[in-house]
């Protein structure tokens, strides 16, 4: 033993492996411990949803069994039910003095007026539209409008559509909004103003309305493209008489539009209006027969924060108009006259919505007529050396798409002596209504 020396550290480690094994045993022991409490709790979790699933499968058994699926035929039943709105657009106009409508320069027709001051209905409409089928669509527009301080009843428009044409045809019968110009096709309570531009009242009585055929062809492109033509019975103002047998009228479209990007969209059109008026009246006695050819071009630009209307929005519109007109004309209570001139028009406008349910807008909007010469003086064509415009300033307030409340203020200078509006009006959907197009 003298000659073996054992080193402390060795020494020392080897007195500590009896405590040391002590303390692993205990450790590994509670580990077990531990394990057989979770899988004692995750047998109980276990059996307590076994039991769930078993309550749930017995009540469903002790329920009836649900009624068999209706056939086909019954399920398209509902799908096409019509549907059916009241639109309400009434008024209170005010104003600083009443021309009663005239224009320097033009004859347009007694509806295309401001109206009369005081409180009126408006021009309010009941709206009907289905699926005949599953190859025909349907819509029937009645309106009642105050004019004179008389209602009057009519038919606004009463069509059929097909919905399965080849080639991305689209045909429509019956009487209906004419597609040329962005706005004729739409319904004034659309509007962004409480009445339609100059060149619209003038030129086509707000909305050139009439009985016949339209065929549309949706081009097979990324960009909307859109051609098409019409022929109408010209029975209507800017026509009247309806010659050719019934088919006094004719015109022809062409609408292209597409995102420029996220937050922007455009819309332009071309179209041209032909028509054969026959004695054409405008309400007051004045009388035209010839040849009538209208050119109008538009564009419209939209404008929403990454597509979202909500908040803040804004359109941009414009239009310019070229009429021509060749013929004889008769004032009231005159001969006779030969008409060949060429009429002008153009309006542009601008709404934008600066916060939730509020809007503001701006519209600017005139005429130019050729001189008819000496002949003429007295009449409704007299220029009286001057070109009718006008501005509108217009705020609405909307508290949903269903209801709309706007002031609209307006400096006419249709004649040399300038007229001062201000409308109140309020608009109203109840039912179900379509949305609109763009």
């Amino acid at each position: 033993m003298s000659g073996i020396r054992i080193p402390l550290a060795v020494l020392a480690a080897c007195l500590c492996l009896p405590a040391w094994g002590a303390d692993q045993s205990a450790e590994i022991e509670q580990l077990k411990q531990q394990l057989k409490a979770l899988q004692k709790n995750y047998q109980a979790q276990i059996t307590a949803l076994q039991k769930r699933i078993d309550q749930l499968e017995a009540r469903q058994a002790a329920q009836p069994a649900p009624p068999p699926a209706q056939p086909a035929e019954q399920q398209r039943v509902n799908a096409f039910n019509p549907a059916i709105s009241v639109i309400l657009n009434g008024r209170y106009q005010a104003f600083r003095r009443d021309t009663g409508g005239a224009i320097a320069g033009f004859s347009p027709p007694a509806e295309a007026s401001p109206g009369s001051q005081g409180f009126s209905l408006g021009e309010s409409e009941v709206n009907l539209q289905a699926n005949v089928d599953d190859r025909f669509f349907g819509n029937f527009t009645a309106t009642l409008a105050d004019e004179g301080g008389n209602t009057t009843i009519g038919v606004e428009e009463a069509w059929l559509q097909t919905l399965t044409l080849p080639y991305d045809l689209t045909l429509k019968a019956g009487r209906f909004h004419s597609a040329i110009g962005y706005m004729n096709e739409r319904h004034t309570h659309t509007d962004d103003f409480a009445d339609r531009p100059l060149p619209y009242r003038v030129f086509l009585n707000n909305a050139y309305l009439d009985d016949g055929l339209q065929l549309r062809w949706l081009a097979p492109t990324d960009t909307f493209v859109e051609f098409g033509g019409e022929l109408m019975r010209g029975a209507q103002f800017p026509v009247g008489g309806s010659a050719h047998n019934g088919v006094g009228a004719w015109s022809l479209f062409l609408h292209a539009g597409d995102d420029y990007d996220e937050s922007n969209s455009w819309l332009a059109g071309i179209s041209w209006l032909s028509a054969e008026p026959r004695n054409r009246d405008t309400g007051a006695g004045d009388l035209f027969t010839g040849s009538s050819d209208l050119v109008i071009a538009d564009l419209v630009w939209k404008w929403a924060p990454n597509g979202n209307p909500y908040r803040h929005n804004a359109v941009l519109q414009g239009g310019l108009f070229w009429r021509h007109e060749k013929g004889n004309f008769q004032p009231v209570g005159k001969t006779w006259l030969s008409y060949d001139k060429h009429q002008y028009g153009w309006y542009a406008q601008a709404a934008y919505q600066f916060m939730p349910a509020w809007r503001v807008g701006m519209r600017g909007s005139g005429l130019h007529a050729q001189n008819p010469g000496a002949l003429f003086a007295g009449t409704a064509l007299d220029r009286q050396g001057h070109d009718p415009w006008e501005v509108s300033f217009m705020v609405d307030w909307s508290h949903s798409e269903f209801s709309r409340l706007r002031l609209q203020l307006t400096h006419d200078e249709s004649l040399p002596l300038s007229d001062d509006r201000v409308i109140l009006q309020y608009i109203a959907s109840l039912g179900a209504h379509g949305a609109h197009e763009f």
